[in-house]
């Protein structure tokens, strides 16, 4: 081996020795070579480069030609996404759904021609039930009544609003779209936990102002919760609702570190954290350790916010830990006025592989989860329930609805519809088209205007999707869908089922008697003074 290193070096030695003379010998007579001189000798180098450098391997062994590895590894999404996948099979969103979401904010509808091209009889494939009594669809799109026996001040929600994205993880321009089609189209726009920016207020938009554990916009000098700072900002008429984030769907359980280079006067403003130190968001809140702490605090974030509706988000983990939270509503007579469920699909926030594929309970289960709890608690009548995680059409918003919401939350699909091309790049401050970053050179790219009306296209497309389907069900009012409506195919060509049969379904109350089987262990072992460990 040490021959055969010492001859590869030997040979590129002799072949630069020979290249640069003769190269110049011939520049010398004539300038014209340097058009074929410069990529010479720019070669020489390169390869010169290749076998000496210590850090990458196949370079090394094949100097110049192991470059092509990178070059095509480089490009291999874009090969894969553009050239590769089928129209149904592509992840996070396949071709299909992208592409009715931008036939949907254009303006235009998301027909299909020929048929579907799903297989119909796969294990797994889902379909909602058509009625031989169909209904007209209603003028008006239905809203939802957030507040509970203790808001005094409760919000009509949309079937579909903006979900959790925050200034910083996305562009001023990005913000300032989402709000001002909120604003058009009548439905809300969360902030995310990044804090209440000048860019969430500009265009009037409806918010739900999400608090996450760094308490950003409304934090003290130590981190702490900040009673005045919080107060001062949800008593502002373009906030309607507060949302206290336990967890995200994304990374459930689990902290984030803002480094100080990101933190620019900007963002410090938003966020109220000194310029340029790095901030941290612990895993935990700093304000309550318990169930019943939790829903204490609820209240008097409700009596803060002047009456308005306060609610949690959670990605769901152990049963136990929803059930201890029913158990302290009912013994502290405080409930929040909506529960937002996070499911483990993720979304925009980047987090590390095994949190986003191994951690944290999937939408559908913890959608159900929840609702469940709340029925057989006997809160469900109390507090409303949304349902966050790859809501992207009607048939998804009917979905979610038939398994246990009350609305919607969309976030990647609306970055869709602000031109998102699904680069995956959100966390790198290199997205393309100016959506997921803070370079102010490819933010600018994105028109305000023009992207506004694109995203309240899609939300109203999407609703009215979804009032076509309720009606061809035979509804006309999106409180009458049930989990019967929903049929699943279990096996390959072989039966289906329904959601009110494949899983359990409480009755009103049921856990405060006899709690069914299922049940009766969690519910025994829910605690209002702890969660699970």
């Amino acid at each position: 081996m040490k021959l055969q290193r010492l001859a590869r070096y030997s040979a590129l030695a002799a072949a630069t020795a020979v290249a640069v003379p003769s190269t110049a010998l011939s520049c010398s007579r004539s300038p014209r070579w340097w058009a074929l001189a410069a990529p010479t000798l720019g070669l020489t180098a390169l390869g010169a480069y290749d076998v000496l450098q210590h850090r990458h391997a196949i370079l090394r062994n094949y100097p110049l030609l192991g470059h092509a590895r990178y070059l095509l590894e480089r490009v291999r999404p874009e090969v894969q996404q553009y050239f590769v996948e089928r129209n149904f099979d592509g992840r996070p969103y396949d071709r299909v759904v992208r592409s009715a979401v931008y036939q949907r904010a254009k303006g235009g509808g998301a027909k299909l021609a020929f048929g579907t091209e799903r297989d119909v009889y796969a294990e797994g494939h889902e379909f909602l039930v058509p009625s031989l009594a169909p209904r007209p669809v209603p003028d008006r799109p239905p809203v939802v009544r957030v507040g509970g026996p203790d808001c005094t001040r409760p919000y009509d929600m949309s079937l579909l609003n903006v979900s959790a994205m925050s200034f910083g993880s996305l562009s001023a321009n990005a913000v300032l779209a989402l709000n001002k089609g909120a604003r058009l189209g009548g439905f809300a726009h969360d902030t995310g936990e990044g804090g209440l920016s000048e860019y969430h207020l500009r265009h009037g938009g409806d918010l739900i102002w999400q608090i996450g554990t760094g308490y950003f916009g409304c934090r003290g000098p130590e981190g702490d919760f900040d009673p005045a700072a919080f107060a001062a900002k949800a008593l502002h008429p373009n906030v309607k609702c507060v949302l206290l984030k336990l967890s995200q769907g994304a990374k459930p359980g689990m902290g984030g570190v803002l480094p100080g280079a990101k933190v620019n006067a900007e963002i410090a403003r938003v966020r109220g954290v000194p310029q340029g130190e790095t901030v941290t968001s612990p895993a935990y809140h700093r304000a309550f350790s318990t169930p019943r702490e939790l829903v204490r605090f609820l209240a008097f974030l409700r009596r803060l916010a002047g009456g308005k509706p306060v609610g949690i988000k959670l990605c769901v983990g152990e049963r136990t830990d929803v059930l201890a939270l029913c158990k302290a509503m009912l013994e502290e007579g405080v409930s929040p006025d909506l529960i937002v469920v996070d499911g483990a699909e993720g979304g925009t926030g980047a987090a590390p592989l095994e949190f986003a594929d191994h951690v944290g309970m999937p939408l559908t289960e913890g959608l159900m989860t929840v609702h469940n709890a709340l029925v057989g608690a006997g809160l469900r009548d109390r507090i409303r329930i949304g349902a966050s995680g790859k809501v992207a059409t009607g048939a998804d918003v009917v979905t979610r609805l038939a398994q246990g919401a009350d609305f919607t939350n969309a976030a990647r699909t609306m970055m869709f519809a602000l031109g998102c091309i699904q680069a995956q790049a959100c966390h790198t401050n290199a997205c393309p088209v100016g959506v997921a970053t803070q370079d102010p050179y490819r933010a600018r790219a994105l028109d305000v205007a023009d992207k506004a009306e694109r995203v309240r296209r899609y939300q109203a497309a999407t609703v009215t999707s979804a009032q076509q389907i309720m009606a061809a069900m035979g509804l006309d009012d999106p409180a009458r869908l049930s989990p019967r409506m929903v049929r699943r195919r279990t096996g390959n060509g072989g039966g289906i089922h329904s959601y009110a049969e494949l899983h359990a379904w409480l009755e009103e109350g049921q856990l405060l008697g006899d709690a069914p089987a299922a049940w009766r262990a969690d519910w025994e072992a829910a605690d209002p003074d702890r969660f699970a460990a």
